[in-house]
């Protein structure tokens, strides 16, 4: 098992000292969804929901968490992101909305927390945008998908088809 990187001898929470890593393209992409009724897929869908355009703005909602991941996760470096990206499919059958996100930098440390915290307020966004007809709704599933660049090289979740 590796070594928790996070921590120092002492067991204290300390951010990780990048400064002799090589710059490389670093790549992340994760996935999460939103569970709902269908009537409430197909609102989301047909643009009918009372509060706008939800996937417009849960797409923007996710490239500027993506951006701000260095603010909102203790000890992530602020990353200097060179592109960000949320995209959306549809599950009729499932009454799903399938979130994607992709982040990449070139630097010395990944974009693995930057692709899931896109994931993730997209999703709340999703929710916040669409409560007001489905406050059953259930985000889920939010995970990371493949990342390439760095020591550790690609890895790609077993199971999952990616670009």
């Amino acid at each position: 098992m590796a070594e928790l990187t996070h921590l120092d001898q002492h067991g204290n929470a300390r951010m990780v000292d990048v400064g002799g890593k090589p710059e490389t393209e670093r790549v992340a992409v994760a996935r999460a969804e939103v569970r709902m009724r269908p009537e409430t897929l197909a609102l989301i869908q047909s643009g009918g929901v009372p509060k706008g355009d939800v996937l417009g703005v849960a797409r923007v909602a996710g490239i500027m968490a993506a951006k701000r991941t260095g603010e909102l996760i203790p000890l992530c470096h602020p990353l200097p992101i060179t592109q960000a990206s949320v995209d959306f499919a549809f599950d009729e059958a499932g009454g799903r909305v399938l979130i994607e996100s992709r982040v990449s930098t070139v630097g010395r440390t990944g974009v693995e927390m930057e692709a899931l915290t896109a994931c993730a307020v997209a999703a709340l966004t999703i929710y916040d945008m669409a409560k007001a007809v489905d406050k059953g709704m259930v985000i889920g599933e939010i995970r990371l998908v493949k990342k390439t660049g760095g020591k550790s090289g690609t890895y790609v979740r077993p199971g999952e088809a990616v670009e």
